[in-house]
């Protein structure tokens, strides 16, 4: 959510650039029919929310948690449109004190759905309050300070929360416990990634080819997010130099431009992929010493480079610091040194 501002309650008020906001709600889907993939959670969450409406009652609290771009916040909507309820939508790190979590909720109305997104970064008063919203739903308002302070109880009328999360194991228990239906997100896999392709090309009325579709696809991250991003390039690179055709030639040459490659590495995964085995013969390196030979901080390499890069095996984490595997130096066209010890990859160093 890093382009939504917010309003001092922490309820989001605008979403920078018109485009965007065009984009993306032109190719989210509004209902669980229309989601491509994740087919685990969408059944469960059908009939999460089937059974609800049947019972005339508010659907449990969810907690949704997985990597960025996944369709986290695409289901918190298709909840809400499901339940035909209003979508209120703030974030953790806007409710720093119980008093903003207060000012929301005394606005929610009966059957809304209050999405929280990073749920795991809120402050630890206003998780304390929202224990008590979600279970009992009332808060106790704390008026004044010191010995004249009184509590007002606050009845809340029955709502959904619905909490998104990419480090589920940040939630203390307690918070955990007060989500009836927990969805844990995966990376989609090509075919569906190209399924998603297809729908936002004919959304957006572009004749896009099916080779050019599972180019996209292939270079996506296993991520929606990042293919319908990748989509938006290669029709501008198409619209300007190749005169609106979409085929395979199109989208392989805006993607090498965008430095993509042909498996969703970008400049940053090959900076560090190159630093590892070039400067520093395949490690271990410690993480801010490959940091700083990357020219980036500490935490986008953390953060940003090194999940994929692990996930594809290209990188792994040992008690003395970062590895190079020998998929890493293949991918990069060089040769695997003699003797790379892979038994002693694979576990995660503390630093």
């Amino acid at each position: 959510m890093n382009d939504e501002q917010f309003d001092e309650s922490g309820v989001v008020t605008a979403v920078a650039g018109a485009e965007d906001r065009a984009f993306e709600a032109a190719l989210r889907p509004r209902t669980l029919t229309e989601l491509i993939g994740q087919d685990r959670v969408r059944e469960q969450l059908s009939l999460v929310l089937d059974a609800a409406i049947a019972r005339g009652s508010t659907p449990d609290h969810v907690l949704l948690s997985g990597p960025p771009g996944l369709g986290k916040t695409t289901l918190a909507m298709i909840i809400a449109h499901q339940v035909a309820a209003p979508l209120r939508i703030t974030s953790g790190p806007a409710i720093q004190h119980a008093g903003d979590l207060a000012a929301i909720l005394s606005g929610i109305g009966e059957g809304d759905v209050l999405f929280i997104d990073e749920i795991h970064r809120m402050s630890r008063p206003a998780e304390e309050l929202l224990y008590m919203a979600m279970e009992d739903f009332r808060v106790d308002v704390v008026v004044g300070k010191g010995p004249g302070a009184t509590a007002i109880p606050l009845e809340i009328p029955p709502f959904t929360v619905v909490g998104a999360t990419t480090r589920a194991g940040l939630l203390p228990g307690p918070l955990r416990d007060r989500f009836g239906f927990t969805a844990q997100l995966d990376f989609y896999d090509a075919a569906d990634l190209h399924r998603i392709v297809r729908r936002s090309a004919d959304l957006l009325a572009l004749d896009l080819s099916d080779a050019a579709g599972h180019e996209i696809a292939s270079r996506s991250r296993g991520t929606p997010r990042i293919a319908n991003r990748l989509l938006r390039r290669v029709r501008d690179f198409a619209e300007v130099r190749t005169g609106g055709v979409l085929d395979e030639a199109a989208a392989r040459a805006a993607l090498d431009l965008y430095e993509v490659d042909a498996i969703g590495l970008d400049r940053l995964d090959r900076a560090v992929l190159t630093a590892l085995c070039s400067s520093f013969g395949g490690g271990p390196v410690g993480l801010s010493t490959l940091a700083v030979a990357v020219g980036e901080e500490r935490e986008t390499v953390e953060e940003v480079a090194e999940p994929f890069l692990v996930r594809l095996g290209f990188l792994a984490r040992t008690p003395r610091g970062r590895v190079a595997t020998p998929a890493a130096w293949r991918h990069l066209g060089m040769a695997v040194p003699a003797g790379l010890d892979q038994l002693t990859l694979g576990t995660d160093d503390p630093s």
